[in-house]
C-alpha cells in the first residue's frame, strides 16, 4: 500500500504544513492583539475552506463517473495536466522566501477586525482554500492513477495529521525545524511525482483519442518483467513508470523532469546567497509579546506563501476548470453522435446510410428497419475481422455503436435471427492510422480446444470417482481421519474441473452445492455432497451419521461419469469459463462462504487456478492470433495470485482464511481482482460470431 500512499502522503504533508503555518500566524496575531474572542471567526473560515475542498473532490468524482469511457479518459488526462501545473507552481513558490508573509497577514487581520466578523472569516477562508483545493485536485489525480482509493487516502490522511502535529509544535515553540531545507527536499520529491502524473495524463489523453500515438511504444517490457511483482508495483506506484510506455509518455516525462528539476535546483543554489536562519521557527506562542523584531523573524521564517496576486483567482479557477472541461467533452461527444448518419440494419437495407466515414472514433446510430431481431457487425470484408458489434437489436429500435475508423476497407454485416446474413458494400477509408480489429471465431475454431478439454474432464471424473469411493470406504470403516484427508484430495480434484460445471446440470449442486437457501443448513436433507460431508467431518458427526452422505456423494459422482460424455457442451462456454472460475473463487472461496469447517478455502482456490490454467493452455493458440499481450498479462497475474495462495500453506497444512493476516488477505483479494480484469477481454476476443 505504501507505493500507492507515498505521493499523497507527500502532498498532504507539504500542503498541510503550509496551510497550518498560515493559520498559526492568523491565530497568533489575534492572540497578541488581545482578540481571542474573534478566534471562532478564523476557525469558521478554515472550516469553510475544508468543506469547499471536500466538495471539489466530490465534484471531480461525480463528473468523471457520469462521462463515457473515452470522455473519462479525456477528463482525467486534462485534470492530470492541470494538477502537474499547480504542483509545479506550488513547488517554485515555496522555494522562494516570501518575506512579507507574516506582515501581510497581520495587516489583513487588522483590517478585518475593523470591518467586522465577515471580513475575518473571509480572510481565513481565502488563506486556506487554495491549499485545500490544490490538495483535492492532486489527491483525486493520485486516486485515479493508483486505480484505488484506500492507499492514496491513507497516505494523505497521515501526511495531514503529521503536518498538523508539526504546526502545533512549531506554534508552541516545542520544536524547531529548518523549513527551507524541508521545502527543498519535498520539492524534489514532488517534481519526480509530478513527472509521473504527467506521463499518466498523457496516456489518458492518448487513450481518449484527443492525442495521437497511442500505439507508438517507446518500450514494452511486459514480456520480460512481471508487472504485478513487488518491485514493478513499487516503481509504478511512486514514480508512475510502467513496463509499457508510449513515445509521448517517455518524451514528456524526461522533458518535464530535466527542465523543471534543473530550474528548481538552480534556483535553490542561487537562493543561498540570501542569508536564512539555520533552524527556522514558526510564529511565537500565544503568550509571547509582539514586537517589531519578532514580526520580522516570523516573516523570514515562514516561507511558503504566494504574494502579489488575488487569493480568489486560483480557487475560482480550480472550481471552474473541471466543470468547463466536462461540459466541453460532453458537448463534443453529443455533437459527434448527433451529426452521425443513421445506418440501417435489415436483410434488405444492411449498411444503408454508411458513406464516406472519416478516420477516428465515431458513433453510429444503428436502426433496425427489418422485422427480425438482428446482430450487426462492423467488419473488414476481406478478413472478417470485427471493429464493433451490437447484439439483439430489436425491430424498429436504434442503438449507438462506437468504433474507431482507420485506413482500410469497412462493411456492415447484418445477421437477422432466422434470416439471411447480409454484408453491405465495402467502403474504403484513407488517411487514418492502423486500427486493431478482432479476428472472428467460429465453432470450428473452438472444436479442437473443446475436444481436448472434454478428454481432460473425462479423465478427471474417472479419477474423482475412485477418490469418492475411497471416502465412502473410510466412512464405512469408521476411519474419519482418513476420510478427512481423502475428502480434501477429492474435493480439489473436482474444483480443478471448473470449466465443465455448466454441463453438469443438477448434479453439480448435488455434488458441490453450498448450503445457501437451505433453512436448516447442515440439517436439511437436500444439502448434500462435498460441503455437507465437510461439515460433518469437521463438526464431530459420527460415521453412522455420515454414511448416507458419503454414499450419496459417490453415487452422484458415478452418475456424472456416466452422463458427461453424452451431455451438450456449448463451445462458446469455454472462453466464458476462463473468467467465471476465478470470479466464483473471489466471490465464494476468498470470502469464506464455502468453508464448512475444514479451513481449506485457499486449497480450493489453488485448484481453481489449476483448472483455469488448463483451459488457458488450450485456448492459447486462438488468443495469440488475436491479442498476444492478453496472456502475457494473465500469466503474470496467475503467477502472482498463485504465489500468494501457496504462501498460505505451511508444514501443518493450509492456513484458514480467517487466520490469514489482514494485509495478506488484502493483497490476495486485490491480485485476484486485477487478474479478473486481465481475464475479462477473453470472452469478447473468442466470442463466436456468425460469418457471411
Amino acid at each position: 500500500m505504501w507505493d500507492e500512499a507515498f505521493p499523497s502522503f507527500l502532498i498532504g504533508l507539504r500542503e498541510g504544513l503550509e496551510a497550518g503555518l498560515i493559520v498559526s500566524i492568523l491565530v497568533a496575531t489575534l492572540v497578541r492583539a488581545g482578540q481571542k474572542g474573534r478566534l471562532p471567526q478564523v476557525w469558521t473560515g478554515v472550516a469553510a475552506a475544508v468543506a469547499l475542498s471536500l466538495s471539489f473532490g466530490a465534484v471531480l468524482t461525480f463528473t468523471a463517473a457520469n462521462l463515457s469511457g473515452h470522455a473519462q479518459e479525456a477528463f482525467g488526462g486534462v485534470l492530470s495536466l492541470i494538477a502537474v501545473g499547480f504542483v509545479t507552481a506550488m513547488v517554485f513558490w515555496m522555494r522562494r522566501s516570501a518575506r512579507t508573509l507574516s506582515a501581510d497577514l497581520k495587516e489583513k487581520v487588522q483590517a478585518s477586525l475593523a470591518m467586522g466578523a465577515g471580513a475575518l472569516v473571509l480572510t481565513s477562508f481565502l488563506a486556506v482554500a487554495r491549499e485545500g483545493l490544490e490538495t483535492s485536485l492532486f489527491l483525486w489525480t493520485n486516486v485515479r492513477t493508483a486505480g484505488e482509493s484506500t492507499g492514496p487516502l491513507i497516505g494523505a490522511a497521515v501526511g495531514l495529521l503529521l503536518s498538523t502535529g508539526l504546526c502545533w509544535g512549531l506554534y508552541r515553540r516545542a520544536l524547531k525545524m529548518n523549513l527551507t531545507r524541508f521545502f527543498t527536499v519535498t520539492g524534489v520529491g514532488l517534481i519526480i511525482v509530478a513527472a509521473g502524473v504527467l506521463g499518466y495524463g498523457l496516456r489518458d489523453l492518448q487513450e481518449s483519442g484527443l492525442v495521437g500515438g497511442a500505439g507508438s511504444y517507446a518500450f514494452d517490457l511486459s514480456g520480460h518483467l512481471d508487472a504485478s511483482s513487488w518491485y514493478a508495483t513499487l516503481v509504478q506506484g511512486t514514480l508512475n513508470l510502467t513496463v509499457t510506455m508510449t513515445v509521448l509518455q517517455v518524451v514528456g516525462y524526461i522533458a518535464y523532469l530535466s527542465i523543471v528539476m534543473t530550474l528548481f535546483i538552480e534556483g535553490v543554489r542561487g537562493g543561498k546567497a540570501t542569508p536564512a536562519p539555520a533552524a527556522a521557527e514558526t510564529t511565537a506562542s500565544a503568550e509571547a509579546k509582539a514586537d517589531a523584531e519578532q514580526t520580522e523573524t516570523d516573516a523570514k521564517q515562514t516561507e511558503p506563501v504566494r504574494a502579489g496576486r488575488p487569493r480568489w483567482v486560483v480557487p475560482t479557477a480550480l472550481v471552474a476548470v473541471p466543470v468547463v472541461v466536462a461540459g466541453i467533452v460532453i458537448a463534443a461527444g453529443d455533437g459527434k453522435q448527433d451529426s452521425t448518419a443513421t445506418v440501417s440494419v435489415s436483410e434488405q437495407e444492411c449498411g444503408k446510410g454508411f458513406a464516406d466515414p472519416q478516420p477516428g472514433q465515431q458513433v453510429f446510430q444503428m436502426h433496425n428497419t427489418g422485422d427480425k431481431v438482428s446482430e450487426v457487425y462492423l467488419v473488414n470484408p476481406g478478413t472478417g475481422a470485427v471493429y464493433g458489434e451490437i447484439e439483439g437489436l430489436a425491430p424498429g429500435t436504434t442503438r449507438a455503436l462506437t468504433a474507431t475508423i482507420g485506413s482500410g476497407d469497412y462493411a456492415w454485416r447484418c445477421v437477422p435471427t432466422g434470416g439471411k446474413t447480409v454484408t453491405s458494400a465495402a467502403v474504403h477509408v484513407s488517411g487514418g492510422a492502423e486500427v486493431k480489429a478482432v479476428k472472428p471465431v467460429t465453432e470450428d475454431d473452438l472444436k479442437a480446444p473443446l475436444d481436448s478439454y472434454k478428454d481432460y474432464v473425462v479423465k478427471g471424473l474417472a479419477t474423482l470417482m475412485t477418490q469418492t469411493q475411497k471416502i465412502q470406504t473410510d466412512v464405512h470403516a469408521g476411519d474419519l481421519n482418513a476420510a478427512k484427508a481423502d475428502w480434501l484430495t477429492a474435493h480439489l480434484q473436482y474444483a480443478s474441473l471448473g470449466a465443465a460445471y455448466g454441463t453438469f446440470a443438477d448434479l453439480d449442486k448435488k455434488i458441490d452445492g453450498r448450503a445457501d437457501g437451505f433453512a436448516d443448513k447442515a440439517g436439511d436433507k437436500d444439502f448434500t455432497g462435498f460441503l455437507r460431508l465437510e461439515y460433518g467431518l469437521w463438526h464431530g458427526q459420527s460415521a453412522t451419521d455420515l454414511t448416507p452422505v458419503a454414499d450419496e456423494l459417490a453415487q452422484n459422482v458415478a452418475k456424472l461419469v456416466h452422463d458427461f460424455p453424452t451431455q451438450d457442451f456449448d463451445p462458446g462456454d469455454l472462453p466464458l469459463r476462463a473468467h467465471e472460475i476465478l470470479e466464483n473463487t473471489l466471490q465464494f472461496e476468498l470470502t469464506g462462504d464455502t468453508d464448512m469447517g475444514s479451513g481449506t478455502n485457499l486449497a480450493t482456490a489453488q485448484a481453481n487456478l489449476a483448472g483455469t490454467q488448463e483451459l488457458l493452455t488450450l485456448l492459447q493458440p486462438l488468443l495469440d492470433e488475436r491479442d498476444p499481450q492478453v496472456l502475457v498479462r494473465v500469466n503474470a497475474g496467475m503467477k502472482r495470485v498463485g504465489d500468494l495462495v501457496a504462501a498460505a500453506r505451511t508444514a501443518d497444512g493450509w492456513t484458514p482464511l480467517d487466520k490469514l493476516p489482514a494485509d495478506s488477505r488484502r493483497q490476495l483479494n486485490g491480485a485476484t481482482g486485477q487478474l479478473l480484469e486481465d481475464l475479462s477481454p477473453i470472452p469478447a476476443l473468442l466470442e463466436i460470431r456468425k460469418a457471411a
